[in-house]
């Protein structure tokens, strides 16, 4: 048990950085500012901002989500408030730990092992599952683009098949009738979105430096888009698209943030970019939280220019400012925002692959991964392999994926990272107070949690299935800890040598102790969830309010805290190859 939660030392994390044999410094504050613009203003902004305005409808009609209306600038209000206090958190944890890892490295120092590995399995989420969604918008403002041209392509070549399948048009369903066909399957495919994925992973092989270059002249490109937007919308606007003003009230601003918190992550992808930032105990603090500052003044702008110039009710498409631009007359100057949303997505693109093999990375060098994906390239002291990887897993997912399903997966599985860290300054204050912290977070107790309730509030607007999926990634990724992390771990084998180890009983434990949660999530009136994996989960969900006493309650909640307990410890008693009491006493 003392191993699943055993704590990595700071020291060593910094050591790692410090060795001649790691990744090179060449990022500056400025470097680092310009990659939070890189991702913030992407896919938020350009794509998922219209279903936040216009809410979305499931392919049989179902209200999915509520729409915010022009009340949308609340929406990011509220989100930059909730992204502050947790930029706050990373920006402790990153001036202390200036490692590749982000929170999967932060909560190995603060939290365990056992946390550290369902952080890093769940960033997977943010960066690779995410990069899936943005490929594929981007894929949709380039065919917008080329059709300026007058250049068509056949649309079941930028169509995925699980974007027919799901969408709610009956154009686009009816693909999966009158597309191609290859020994029966209908030939639905993306192909623009296969392609910018492998060139953004051609870019980024060639060399840290070389890629931020390429960032930050798209973040340029990007800028001056959006201005443009903005100035020409503002010529535009009508008082009558501003009424009313919340359509659905506070529900439909707190859905709005949950689905365009994903344009929220980018200061996440700045801290794992930690071992290549000169003087990182400056700079990181600088690059989060000024790039969060400058998107979210953005983003409220835009926000109101584009809610003022049509109604939100027109806003549920795929390239909604150009859109808006279109529906107001200005047919060439929404083709060239379009332009600037496909070099701003690919920016996107291009920060989300450059962080998602630092985190395999380091979590490679923990033993937690094969040793191969902590290879780095002679030359360009990149970890190549993992890099190569990431972009042939993310292509192949966006040539037949759809992006609104990915969407709210990549929220869940960012907001619960945000949570954990939040928590974990927390815990590294009590654990060691003494150390030196080059930045602290003021107030440290209040905005810490905050910052936490804040990440579970945002979380709560999100669909019913975005936490069935979730639940399900976390039940596989416990077992592969157990499968392979748990045995190969490099602080396992500086310690003592291990008692045996049942891992897949430990495995099968720890996967009821974590359904368990879910009975005291749906006895806590905070978190107000309910739960996932259809038949099996609604069926636990069921058994759950029951056993809370007739409602949300704290009798309830100690109700499954205590099986949770017990789950635990019959998991810990595996794990360290412990015989149960019926085993002794038949040897008597």
């Amino acid at each position: 048990m003392s191993q699943l939660f055993q704590r990595k030392p700071i020291a060593a994390l910094v050591r790692e950085t410090e060795d001649s044999g790691g990744l090179k410094r060449t990022l500056g504050a400025g470097d680092l500012i310009m990659l939070a613009i890189g991702a913030v203003i992407g896919a938020g902004i350009f794509g998922a901002i219209g279903t936040a305005a216009a809410g979305q409808i499931g392919p049989n009609g179902e209200v999915i989500r509520a729409g915010a209306g022009p009340a949308l600038v609340f929406s990011f209000l509220l989100l930059g408030g909730a992204c502050a206090l947790a930029g706050l958190c990373y920006a402790e944890l990153a001036s202390m730990i200036p490692q590749a890892g982000s929170a999967y490295a932060y909560s190995y120092a603060t939290l365990g092992e056992l946390v550290a590995w369902i952080i890093g399995w769940d960033l997977i989420l943010e960066y690779a599952v995410g990069n899936v969604a943005v490929a594929i918008s981007w894929g949709d403002y380039f065919n917008t683009l080329v059709g300026g041209f007058g250049v068509q392509i056949p649309v079941w070549l930028t169509t995925g098949y699980r974007t027919a399948l799901l969408s709610p048009d009956a154009h686009v369903h009816g693909l999966l009738t009158s597309a191609p066909r290859f020994l029966g399957v209908p030939i639905l495919i993306n192909v623009p979105a296969f392609g910018i994925v492998m060139l953004i992973t051609w870019l980024l092989l060639r060399g840290a430096r070389e890629s931020v270059t390429a960032n930050n002249i798209m973040v340029v490109v990007k800028l001056l888009a959006l201005t443009l937007f903005v100035v020409v919308g503002a010529t535009h606007l009508k008082g009558a698209n501003l009424h009313p003003f919340a359509p659905n009230g506070f529900t439909g601003i707190h859905q709005g943030a949950a689905i365009v918190f994903f344009a929220y992550i980018g200061f996440d992808a700045i801290s794992t970019a930690a071992e290549e930032t000169v003087n990182p105990q400056r700079n990181l603090p600088i690059g989060i939280l000024g790039g969060l500052g400058i998107c979210t003044l953005i983003y409220v702008i835009v926000g109101f220019v584009l809610t003022g110039m049509v109604s939100y009710k027109e806003l549920a498409v795929a390239d909604p400012l150009s859109k808006a631009l279109e529906l107001a007359g200005f047919k060439t100057v929404g083709w060239i925002v379009a332009l600037g949303a496909a070099v701003s997505m690919s920016a996107v693109l291009l920060v989300f692959q450059y962080g998602q093999p630092r985190i395999f990375f380091a979590m490679a060098r923990d033993g937690l991964l094969p040793r191969w994906a902590a290879k780095i390239h002679p030359r360009t002291r990149i970890p190549w392999t993992t890099t190569l990887l990431t972009g042939l897993f993310v292509a192949a997912w966006s040539l037949v994926g759809d992006a609104g399903e990915t969407y709210d997966l990549t929220n869940i599985g960012t907001l619960f990272a945000f949570m954990l860290v939040s928590i974990g300054v927390l815990v590294l204050r009590y654990k060691e107070p003494e150390r030196p912290r080059p930045f602290r977070v003021p107030l440290v107790w209040p905005v810490c949690l905050l910052s936490a309730a804040a990440c579970v509030f945002i979380m709560q607007g999100l669909p019913h299935q975005a936490w069935e999926r979730f639940g399900g990634w976390l039940v596989i990724g416990i077992h592969l800890y157990f499968w392979y992390g748990f045995r190969h771990s490099a602080c396992r084998e500086m310690g003592a040598p291990g008692k045996p180890v049942n891992p897949v009983l430990a495995g099968a434990w720890m996967t009821v102790a974590a359904l368990d949660c879910l009975g005291i999530i749906a006895s806590c009136p905070a978190a107000g969830v309910h739960i996932f994996l259809s038949e099996l989960f609604s069926r636990w969900d069921r058994v759950a309010n029951k056993l809370s006493f007739g409602g949300p309650s704290w009798a309830g909640v100690s109700f499954w805290c205590g099986l949770f307990a017990v789950w635990v410890w019959v998991a810990w008693r595996e794990l360290n190859g412990k015989e149960s009491p019926e085993s002794d006493l038949g040897r008597g």
